[in-house]
C-alpha cells in the first residue's frame, strides 16, 4: 500500500454568499433545492445553518436575504483567487468553487516546509480576496485529512506526517460528508471517525459496500487513490486550432464543446470516465494556462464545457486569457482586454475511472431521445450562455404553481435527474391528480350557495354554504355538480408585504369542466382547470 500523498487544502469561508457580492454582516443564506447550503456570519447568529429547509432559516431571521445558488458565479469569482496561486505550484486542483488542492511534497521542500508554505498560500490567497472573507489552509497526508484540517483551521492547521489516524479518531462521522451513511452510523451508536475505522471490515462491507469500506478507510486515515483510478495513457487528450484566435467566450465554448464531446465519446468507447480534467488554453503571444478541475462522479461532456467557460472567464482582467463575453449571455466580465485571443485549446483527461454505467428501466426508461436532448441543451447553453436553457425543478409547495420552478440546464445533472415525487409534509396542499393547465391570468369568478348568496370560507376554513352555482367572467352562471374543499392556507405569517391568506376548492359544473378556484382577499378566481 503506496503512502498517501502529502496534501494541502485551501477553503475560502461562506464563498457560495462571497461570490454573489453579499457582505459577510448581513443576514443571507444561499439555497438549493429548498435548503440552505450557505450562510454568512450575521445569519449564522441567528441559527441559520447549512442543512435548515428555507422556512424554517426564514422563521429564525426575520431579516433574511434568501438568494438561490449560482455555481457559474462562484467558479468565476474563485478563479482569480486560484490564479493567485500558480506560481507557487502549477497543479492546483479545483474540486469545488471555494476550495483547491495540490500536492505539498515539493512545494514544501522548495520553500522551506509545510508551515512556510501554508503561510505563503495564506498571504496570497487573503490578498486576492481584498478581505471579503477568511481563508483557512490545512496540510496533511490526503485530501480527505488536509480538508478536514482546513475546516478546523485557523487560518492554519498542519497534521504531522504519520498523524493522520490520531488526528481524526475523535472527530464526529459527520466529517465525511456522506449524510445517508453517517446517519444510519450514527444510529448503531457510532458517532466517531475512530469508532467507525475499529469496525470488522467484512462488517462494514457486508453492511455498506465498496462506498461504506472507502469511508472506513478515510475514518482510518488512509486517504490513497483507489485502485480503479489510474494514470491515463498520454493520447487522452484532445485540442483544436482556433484560426483566427478567439476574442469571445462563446467562440471559445462552442470549440470547447465538440472537443468535450469528442473526448466523452472516447472514454464511452472505452469503458472510462473522466474524474479529473485539464483544461489547456494557449494564446496568439504564446501565453499558456492551465487548471485542474476534479469530479469524483465522473464529468460529462456538458461538464467539461462549463470547466472551460468558469475557467477562462474567471480570469483576472488584463490575464492572456481573459476573453470578452457574448453578446446574449451574462457570462463575460469588464475589463481591460488583451489584444490577443486563444489560439489553441486542449482538453486533458487527467484521471480516469471505470463507468458506472447507468441502470435502464423497462417503462419510461432513458432512450436515445434523451441523450439527444441532454445534448442539445448543454450545446444551447454553450452558445447561448448558462441562463438561456431552462428546465424544471421540483420545488415543493402547496399550490400547483409553486411546487415547480425554472432553473439554469447547466445546474443540474440532466443524465442523472429525476423529478421524484415530494412526499414532505405541506399542510394545506391539493390533493393529487395536479390540475393539467394553469392560468397564466387567472380568470375573475363568483361562488353563489343555492340561495344566490355569495359563498364565503371562515378563518377556521368552514365554508358558509355549499357552493350551488359558478359565474366565470361575467357569463352565464353554470350549475356545481360536484364540489370539494376548502384547503385554506396562511402562508409567510412573518412577512408582512408576502403574506398570503387563501382558501381553494375544487368545482365540476354542468358542462363537465372541472376547476380550481381560489378565495384571496374576498375574491373568487379560477386558477387552473382540470382538462
Amino acid at each position: 500500500m503506496t503512502a498517501p500523498v502529502r496534501t494541502l487544502v485551501a477553503c475560502c469561508a461562506h464563498w457560495p454568499v462571497v461570490a454573489l457580492g453579499y457582505p459577510l454582516t448581513e443576514p443571507v443564506a444561499v439555497v438549493a433545492a429548498g435548503r440552505v447550503v450557505s450562510a454568512s456570519v450575521a445569519a449564522r447568529r441567528h441559527g441559520v445553518v447549512p442543512g435548515l429547509r428555507v422556512r424554517t432559516a426564514a422563521a429564525r431571521c426575520a431579516d433574511l436575504v434568501v438568494r438561490e445558488r449560482d455555481l457559474a458565479t462562484e467558479a468565476r469569482s474563485f478563479e482569480p483567487v486560484v490564479a493567485a496561486l500558480d506560481d507557487v505550484t502549477p497543479a492546483l486542483e479545483v474540486s469545488a468553487p471555494g476550495t483547491c488542492a495540490f500536492a505539498a511534497r515539493g512545494p514544501s521542500r522548495y520553500f522551506g516546509g509545510d508551515g512556510v508554505l501554508a503561510g505563503m498560500v495564506v498571504e496570497r490567497v487573503a490578498q486576492a480576496l481584498e478581505g471579503r472573507t477568511g481563508v483557512r489552509v490545512g496540510v496533511a497526508d490526503g485530501p480527505f485529512t488536509a480538508a478536514v484540517a482546513a475546516e478546523l483551521a485557523d487560518p492554519v492547521y498542519i497534521v504531522e506526517p504519520g498523524g493522520a489516524a490520531m488526528f481524526l479518531a475523535p472527530l464526529p462521522v459527520r466529517m465525511l460528508g456522506r449524510p445517508e451513511l453517517t446517519d444510519v452510523l450514527v444510529r448503531l451508536g457510532i458517532s466517531t471517525l475512530g469508532a467507525f475505522a475499529g469496525l470488522p471490515t467484512a462488517d462494514v462491507l457486508a453492511r455498506f459496500g465498496t462506498e461504506g469500506r472507502r469511508s472506513q478507510c478515510l475514518a482510518a486515515g488512509v486517504d490513497e487513490r483507489s485502485p480503479a483510478v489510474r494514470e491515463p495513457p498520454a493520447d487522452w487528450s484532445v485540442s483544436i486550432e482556433i484560426d483566427p484566435p478567439a476574442d469571445r467566450l462563446d467562440r471559445v465554448a462552442f470549440c470547447a464543446r465538440a472537443l468535450a464531446e469528442q473526448l466523452h465519446r472516447r472514454l464511452e468507447g472505452a469503458g472510462m470516465s473522466c474524474v479529473r480534467v485539464a483544461v489547456e488554453a494557449e494564446t496568439a503571444e504564446g501565453e499558456k494556462f492551465v487548471r485542474l478541475w476534479r469530479h469524483e462522479g465522473g464529468l460529462s461532456a456538458g461538464d467539461m464545457v462549463d470547466r472551460v467557460r468558469w475557467f477562462l472567464d474567471g480570469r483576472p482582467a488584463g490575464s492572456g486569457s481573459s476573453l470578452a463575453g457574448s453578446g446574449s449571455s451574462p457570462a463575460g466580465s469588464s475589463g481591460a482586454r488583451p489584444g490577443s485571443g486563444i489560439a489553441r485549446l486542449a482538453l486533458i483527461a487527467d484521471e480516469l475511472a471505470p463507468a458506472r454505467g447507468r441502470q435502464l428501466g423497462f417503462w419510461g426508461g432513458e432512450a436515445e431521445a434523451d441523450e439527444r436532448a441532454v445534448r442539445v441543451a448543454a450545446r444551447l447553453s454553450g452558445r447561448l450562455g448558462p441562463e438561456a436553457v431552462r428546465v424544471p425543478d421540483r420545488r415543493g409547495g402547496r399550490h400547483p404553481d409553486e411546487q415547480f420552478a425554472l432553473v439554469p440546464a447547466a445546474a443540474v445533472d440532466l443524465r442523472d435527474r429525476q423529478l421524484a415525487t415530494d412526499d414532505r409534509p405541506w399542510p394545506g396542499r391539493l390533493p393529487a391528480p395536479s390540475p393539467s393547465r394553469l392560468l397564466p391570468v387567472p380568470w375573475a369568478a363568483e361562488l353563489h350557495d343555492p340561495t344566490g348568496a355569495p359563498v364565503r370560507v371562515a378563518g377556521r376554513g368552514m365554508i358558509s354554504a355549499p357552493p350551488a352555482r359558478l359565474v366565470i367572467g361575467g357569463r352565464s352562471p353554470a350549475a356545481v355538480v360536484a364540489w370539494a374543499g376548502p384547503w385554506p392556507s396562511s402562508e409567510r405569517w412573518w412577512d408582512h408585504a408576502r403574506h398570503r391568506r387563501r382558501a381553494r376548492l375544487q368545482i365540476l359544473i354542468d358542462g363537465g369542466m372541472a376547476c380550481l378556484v381560489t378565495l384571496e382577499r374576498g375574491r373568487w378566481q379560477v386558477s387552473a382547470v382540470w382538462d
